[in-house]
């Protein structure tokens, strides 16, 4: 068996095949590489100027070591092995986009730090109940979130009721699955239909 790659080596391949210097770099995509990643190790920290960060098609099991990366916006950690989404309060000032779709997601125990978050994509993940689903109402500019292909979210569709639900418990929502969200005008009263 090959053993995993580490982040070091995919970054000296990533400046190899970009011409830039990874330390300098805005934009860094470290996707599907092969072998895969397995772990974020401490060479994310040398990151400080990158923006947009994409480790999604690998094994990584945990979300760690992005203390040095001041700028990032943009996380994109989907088809990974990633259980919890600890890890993130070091970025939780500058990020406003996290990408974590196809991962084994069941809890959302520290997602509440992300004040920022304004785009959550967590499709096919293992989100199961209201109670976890309603930590995002601690997300005050959540505007647009992919939510499909979580148990919840297939469940209460078959039923009808995911859209109105989902709305209901995150009223600041712009967009849900891919749908915009219209919102309902209140009623005033004057009696004419």
């Amino acid at each position: 068996m090959t053993k995993p790659m580490t982040v070091k080596e995919a970054l000296s391949k990533w400046e190899e095949k970009s011409g830039e210097k990874a330390s300098e770099a805005k934009a860094i995509k470290l996707y599907g590489q092969i072998p895969p990643i397995e772990k974020m190790d401490a060479t994310l920290s040398t990151l400080s100027n990158c923006e947009k960060l994409s480790l999604s098609t690998n094994c990584i099991e945990r979300i760690s070591n992005l203390n040095g990366l001041k700028n990032l916006r943009i996380l994109s950690l989907g088809r990974n092995n990633i259980k919890t989404l600890s890890g993130l309060e070091v970025v939780k000032d500058t990020l406003a986009e996290l990408w974590i779709s196809y991962n084994l997601i069941e809890k959302l125990i520290g997602i509440q730090c992300m004040k920022n978050l304004k785009v959550l994509y967590m499709s096919n993940n293992q989100v199961k109940d209201w109670g976890e689903f309603e930590r995002l109402a601690d997300l005050p500019c959540l505007a647009d979130m992919v939510f499909v292909g979580n148990p919840l979210e297939e469940k209460h569709s078959s039923e009808g009721t995911w859209m109105d639900e989902a709305c209901k418990r995150l009223p600041n929502l712009r967009k849900l699955d891919g749908t915009p969200v219209i919102k309902q005008e209140v009623d005033d009263g004057d009696g004419e239909s």
